[in-house]
């Protein structure tokens, strides 16, 4: 049987704590310096036998082992993830082109990295909206992150294109109807969506093409890259980094956790 990384680890160091207890190693012995293939044959022998017969007595350790394993690298990751919002304040929170939106005077912002085409940033829209309306004290802002493929990029092109062309208000108008599309974001598509909403189409597909939309998206991308993001959504609440989706009830338990720590 091979274990994945993390299990392999937990197991030597059960492994090793479990030679100790026995006799076989002097303390302290580490995981990375316990080898079987070190010990005599004896010793070897006598081992396995120990180990065999302490895993059928105790079959629940090596879970225990790697959840404490798990939960140690967890919380290591997200003391890093601080390090990384710290250093990154500025362009994660004041950019200067970024939308933003909720209450300006919030005591939490709340950032999102989104892919119009991701399936769970579709699924996360509806309840983002919900959290930021019904707790009237969250700074949002949305950042246009295109990595899964051509659609993606057509879409938040056209997003950014918008807010150019007419503003932040309806870029929000934007961003949610390209969030909600079903079809692809063909140019007959989008401007048909445009003029849906009361906005210049052309004007729009016309500045899909300024240096201004690749500048964005290139600092976007950038900044993704500085904080090690590579999947949508990712949030930053406050100073915490939130890697993948969570239900709206996840997302009010971190908001009071924050807020009961500040």
């Amino acid at each position: 049987m091979q274990f994945p990384t993390t299990r392999r680890t937990a197991f030597r160091r059960a492994a090793a704590s479990l030679a100790v207890a026995s006799g076989l190693l002097a303390p302290p012995a580490l995981a990375q310096d316990f080898d079987l293939q070190k010990l005599t044959p004896e010793q070897r022998e006598a081992f396995r036998a120990e180990v065999r017969e302490y895993l059928l007595d105790n079959p629940e350790v090596i879970m225990e082992a790697v959840s404490a394993l798990e939960a140690r690298q967890a919380e290591q990751q997200a003391a890093a993830d601080d390090q990384l919002v710290s250093s990154n304040a500025a362009a994660l929170f004041d950019d200067g082109y970024s939308w933003v939106g909720g209450n300006p005077d919030g005591d939490v912002t709340i950032v999102e990295f989104s892919d119009y085409r991701c399936g769970y940033c579709r699924k996360a829209f509806p309840e983002v909206e919900e959290l930021v309306k019904s707790d009237g004290n969250i700074r949002i802002i949305i950042k246009e992150f295109p990595i899964l493929g051509q659609d993606s990029m057509t879409s938040s092109r056209f997003a950014l294109a918008t807010m150019l062309v007419a503003g932040p208000d309806a870029y929000k108008q934007m961003h949610d109807a390209l969030i909600s599309l079903k079809q692809q974001p063909t140019e007959p598509v989008l401007s048909k969506l445009a003029s849906t909403l009361g906005l210049d189409s052309d004007a729009i597909l016309a500045k899909m093409a300024d240096p201004e939309v690749d500048r964005r998206i290139k600092e976007t991308h950038e900044l993704a890259s500085k904080l090690q993001i590579s999947g949508t959504p990712t949030f930053v609440f406050g100073d915490q980094m939130l890697r993948g989706y969570v239900p709206i009830d996840g997302m009010r338990q971190i908001l009071d956790q924050i807020r009961e720590d500040s």
